[in-house]
């Protein structure tokens, strides 16, 4: 669900992307951020879309975003951590929802 829109092209898969998000489960408790000084990492979180650093609900998320624009990602299990979650916070079979936002496609 789109919150802005952005301008100029979708990033292309291997291209880096810059991003500000906050994750949240379904019931709305935060479990990261990079925009909550709580996280203890406020900055921009920068990875490759498409390369499978990310789960593949982010890569095939922001392939479809553009610079600037603001959205809201709903991430199935599936696409996200499974059964395999990587920390207690996130429940395994979690529906994920991200606020994101996509700041800069770095060539």
């Amino acid at each position: 669900m789109t919150h802005q829109e952005g301008t100029g092209p979708n990033p292309k898969a291997g291209q880096k992307v810059s991003v500000n998000y906050t994750g949240k489960l379904m019931d709305g408790k935060v479990f990261d951020s990079n925009i909550d000084p709580k996280f203890n990492h406020v900055t921009p979180f920068e990875f490759k879309v498409g390369n499978g650093k990310v789960i593949k609900g982010w890569d095939a998320g922001f392939l479809s975003m553009q610079k600037g624009q603001k959205a809201t990602l709903y991430i199935p299990s599936s696409l996200a951590y499974g059964k395999n979650s990587p920390t207690p916070a996130i429940p395994a079979n979690s529906i994920l929802v991200f606020d994101v936002e996509l700041l800069d496609i770095i060539e």
